[in-house]
């Protein structure tokens, strides 16, 4: 199944997709894909609707919101690629990383990803972004943790690298401006897809930057979301962005960072693409 939010900023519906070009409408049902209506059930209505009489609407008339509204929090786990580790210098993390971004930086998977003022080092990053489903705390193992997954989207963590690496304090900071987490197109449930090898890629005007899969991780999904249980209670319609691969912006020599204009397309395998312009504040 794969859950959608079809429609202009502030006015996006939850939808549902029903084949490369179509969707229905279930906002009647469902209100929205948000913490309060996970929490109230809105998964199993959804299981038991028959939407065959729903009307179809082409997905190509619609902007693809991003697909779980206003998520409390925003949860990211660094170095978390083998090899992006490598070309990042550092030495493999023991145990994850973990930092957080703004909850609203997260836009849609076509809107604009903005450079902020005087920015040099703005960066892009492919994710396999898992999606919260019902609240997980203390869990007793990362097996454990697949009952708590509403299912999985792909993100782009865009990040300022001077922000983040070169003024002092928290990653944080690099991480959470404005629009700095395209999320989308929509979230595929954790029923229809294996998430533990699929190719993940990302292209700047064309020009394939990333392409690793998720094979690669060090700390698998699973463990990220049991590890994170430990010490922070996670909620509905929460999301992990569980790392990126190499082929950076910053790893490069000379770097490459993102200057304005240029096209991001991010895609995962079994999910689908996404699609920014790179404008400049």
């Amino acid at each position: 199944m794969k859950l959608a939010r079809l429609g202009s900023i502030g006015n996006e519906r939850a939808a549902l997709i029903v084949s490369d070009s179509e969707a229905v409408f279930v906002d009647d049902v469902v209100g929205d894909w948000s913490r309060t209506s996970l929490e109230a059930g809105v998964m199993e209505k959804i299981a038991s609707l028959d939407i065959s009489s729903r009307p179809r609407v082409a997905i190509a008339d619609y902007r693809l919101g991003a697909p779980v509204t206003r998520p409390t929090k925003v949860i990211c786990v660094g170095l978390n690629y083998a090899q992006h580790a490598i070309e990042s210098g550092a030495t493999p993390p023991t145990e994850p990383i973990i930092f957080m971004k703004a909850p609203d930086t997260v836009v849609g998977g076509s809107d604009d990803i903005v450079v902020p003022p005087g920015s040099l080092k703005t960066d892009y990053e492919v994710e396999i972004c898992v999606v919260i489903g019902k609240s997980a705390l203390y869990l007793d193992s990362p097996a454990q943790a697949r009952e708590h997954i509403l299912g999985y989207t792909i993100s782009q963590d865009v990040s300022e690298r001077y922000w983040q690496l070169e003024r002092s304090g928290q990653w944080v900071k690099g991480k959470s401006f404005p629009s700095f987490n395209p999320l989308g197109p929509w979230i595929v449930t954790a029923d229809s897809l294996d998430p533990n090898d699929l190719r993940l890629w990302c292209s700047v005007d064309g020009e394939m930057r990333q392409d690793s899969r998720t094979s690669d991780l060090i700390f698998g999904i699973d463990h990220c979301i049991w590890y994170i249980s430990q010490f922070m209670e996670l909620k509905a319609g929460d999301i992990i962005n569980t790392g990126t691969p190499q082929g950076v912006g910053m790893g490069f020599k000379p770097q490459r960072y993102l200057q304005g204009g240029e096209i991001i397309e991010t895609g995962i395998e079994g999910i689908g693409t996404i699609k920014s312009k790179v404008v400049n504040a």
